[in-house]
């Protein structure tokens, strides 16, 4: 199955968000049909802030370092696209297509839908085999209700958009009036029950901060004499999957 086939499925997919090779090739081992790779994971790794367009070199080197070795697709968070003008991130696209890469997000945070919807027809139109991922941050940023949502959504799908991504829409009712209007396959952030009409659901962030939160919290019962709360990665199996 294609990485855009997985958005037509009877069911919504999971997809989780690796921050670097070991914990995509661990994602992929555990039988995840497709993997993404998270900014803030990547962003925090590198020691810069999500968000602030300074992840383009670790994210790209990320890339590189999987190209030919993740045997699922791959999908890159491009945050906005490390550039505000078009031509220069649709060959961004050009190059992680190159790479193998099966599709990209790309948020439009503080811009307007015109700005961003010349920015996603640039790289359909350079990128054609790539799955664009337009995501909105009206609830993100809590500038815009559903309403806002929609007509930002529909610019991105009449410029070339494959799919859209709303972060923090979680309202079954919002979800259906998105859809309904929308007519493409939406992803929202992982919550405990799915709403229908959701096709991909994201980890986004939350993995990289568990696995945070568990290092930490091993780390402050190691100093207190205390075992353990988690079973760790096997040290032989790790080493084994990254020097197959």
């Amino acid at each position: 199955m294609t990485f855009a086939e997985l958005h037509h499925g009877p069911t919504p997919f999971v997809l989780p968000n690796a921050w670097d090779v070991a914990s995509a090739l661990l994602l992929a081992d555990a039988g995840f049909p497709a993997v993404a790779t998270t900014s803030l994971g990547v962003s925090a790794a590198a020691g810069v802030a999500d968000g602030a367009n300074d992840a383009l070199e670790p994210t790209m080197a990320l890339v590189r370092a999987l190209a030919g070795r993740l045997p699922v697709p791959l999908t890159v968070d491009l945050e906005g696209g490390y550039s505000d003008n078009p031509a220069e991130v649709a060959a961004l696209a050009v190059e992680l297509a190159d790479l193998g890469v099966a599709g990209v997000n790309l948020e439009d945070g503080h811009r307007t839908a015109a700005e961003h919807a010349s920015i996603i027809e640039a790289v359909a139109a350079a990128a054609p085999d790539l799955f664009i991922n337009a995501r909105t941050d009206t609830y993100w940023l809590g500038n815009g209700g559903v309403d806002e949502t929609v007509r930002r959504l529909t610019a991105y799908r009449d410029a070339g958009a494959s799919g859209v991504f709303v972060p923090r829409l979680a309202d079954a009712d919002d979800i259906a009036l998105v859809v309904d209007a929308v007519r493409l396959p939406l992803n929202i952030l992982w919550q405990p029950v799915i709403p229908a009409g959701v096709a991909r659901v994201s980890t986004g962030s939350a993995l990289y901060r568990h696995a945070l939160r568990t290092a930490l919290t091993v780390a402050e019962r190691a100093r207190d004499g205390l075992p353990p709360t988690a079973t760790a990665i096997d040290y032989d199996d790790l080493q084994a999957k990254l020097t197959r």
